[in-house]
């Protein structure tokens, strides 16, 4: 096997390295002489010769072989600075540039939610994260990005993969923190039936889980999993999207009522559970809109029991493939804040009505970037953008845009 020389030219979006080619060498740095053995594109067996200023000793020490963090070796300004600017580079590929905010990250170890994997062994079962580019599960005894509360659920996905798991299938445990403790939703384990949920309603009491969902049906509530936004207190349904921490989300929703400044009516797109519509009621009438039902139904449950909400009201709708149209946003301002695969056909619609302000949060900059390009086209303008690091040391980026007439 032939070892070759190659000098990292830059950083791509998931976080390699990148030499002329291109060629693609993980766990590197820009500036950075290094060798290895060309698999195809990319770099195996790779050694570092020459170091960047950036680079710093890794603070977990299960960092080489857990997937779960692909930039703890770079320093977190050198991290900080490389987010901010995939997003301007986004930007400028579709001819847009803007004002951009200090980047909000949050800290060490507040991480409220993980998919944690889970086997079956012979003497037991183990439980972590993908190694990078791995099936292949890396154990880990502790973890630099989890909130502390969180760590329990590592030794619980164990118990269940002991329970559940066939010895060749693995164990998918979304584990989410809550008011009432932790929320457990397990996919991937052995079919149902009468015994087996007995058991695992005997095991949930046992492992002193707020609720336990086992593909999709809700096994126990011990307590319910209450999630808080603003006054509201919300039970979301399992395995329904929340921000990765308490701190990401109270910067995006703190941008986002900026925005939305004074408005005395908004309307919430892709609302989900009710992160921006809840806080936004304390001021504004809110109309929030979202594709699953049972997603609504909470977030209509918890702004009815809360005191001191200005009115919200609810509509199921699929926003892909029935966007409100331009003539039906009569508010003064929106919030939009759609998966990763951005929201082209109602940016269409946001772009030709009358709204005054758009705060629009994403967690893609390359579509986000696109759909920013249809509203400033139609007359928007960018006026600022704040990016948020709520997924530490890995390559995800969050962002909120400030879109204004």
């Amino acid at each position: 096997m032939i070892r070759t020389d190659h000098q990292i030219e830059r950083l791509g979006h998931h976080g390699d390295g990148i030499a002329a080619g291109p060629v693609f060498a993980p766990l590197s740095l820009p500036g950075e002489t290094v060798s290895g053995v060309l698999d195809g594109d990319r770099l195996k067996d790779m050694r570092v010769l020459t170091s960047s200023e950036d680079r710093v000793k890794a603070p977990c020490t299960h960092f080489k072989s857990c997937g779960g963090c692909g930039l703890q070796h770079a320093s977190d300004e050198f991290v900080a600075a490389w987010k901010v600017d995939v997003v301007r580079q986004a930007l400028a590929a579709v001819g847009l540039e803007t004002a951009f905010r200090p980047i909000k990250t949050s800290p060490v170890r507040s991480r409220r939610r993980a998919v944690i994997s889970a086997r079956r062994t012979k003497k037991g079962a183990m439980a972590g994260f993908h190694m990078r580019a791995s099936s292949v599960i890396a154990e880990i005894s502790d973890c630099d990005v989890l909130h502390p509360d969180l760590m329990p659920a590592l030794e619980i996905a164990r118990e269940l993969a002991v329970l559940g798991a066939s010895r060749k299938g693995e164990l998918s445990v979304t584990a989410t923190l809550s008011d009432g403790g932790l929320d457990i939703a397990v996919s991937g384990g052995k079919p149902l039936d009468g015994a087996f949920e007995a058991q695992l309603g005997q095991e949930a009491q046992r492992l002193k889980v707020a609720r336990l969902t086992w593909d999709g049906e809700v096994i126990a509530i011990l307590v319910p999993p209450v999630q808080r936004f603003s006054r509201a207190r919300v039970v979301p349904p399992p395995g329904a999207f929340l921000q990765a921490t308490r701190e990401g989300e109270a910067a995006l929703v703190t941008a986002a009522q900026e925005i939305v400044g004074d408005a005395k009516s908004v309307v919430d797109l892709f609302a989900g559970c009710g992160t921006f519509s809840l806080p936004m009621a304390e001021t504004a009438e809110v109309h929030a809109i979202e594709g699953e039902a049972a997603m609504m139904k909470t977030l209509d449950r918890g702004w009815r029991e809360a005191q001191g909400l200005k009115r919200v009201s609810v509509e199921t709708r699929d926003l892909f493939r029935n966007p409100l149209m331009a003539e039906d946003l009569r508010c003064e301002a929106a919030v939009i804040d759609p998966p990763r695969a951005g929201a082209q056909a109602q940016t269409v619609e946001l772009a030709r009505s009358d709204l005054a302000r758009i705060a629009f949060v994403s967690c893609n900059p390359v579509t986000f970037a696109r759909d920013a390009k249809v509203l400033v086209d139609a007359g928007y303008r960018l006026d600022w953008v704040q990016v948020v690091d709520q997924f530490r040391w890995s390559s995800h980026v969050e962002l909120v845009g400030a879109f204004t007439r």
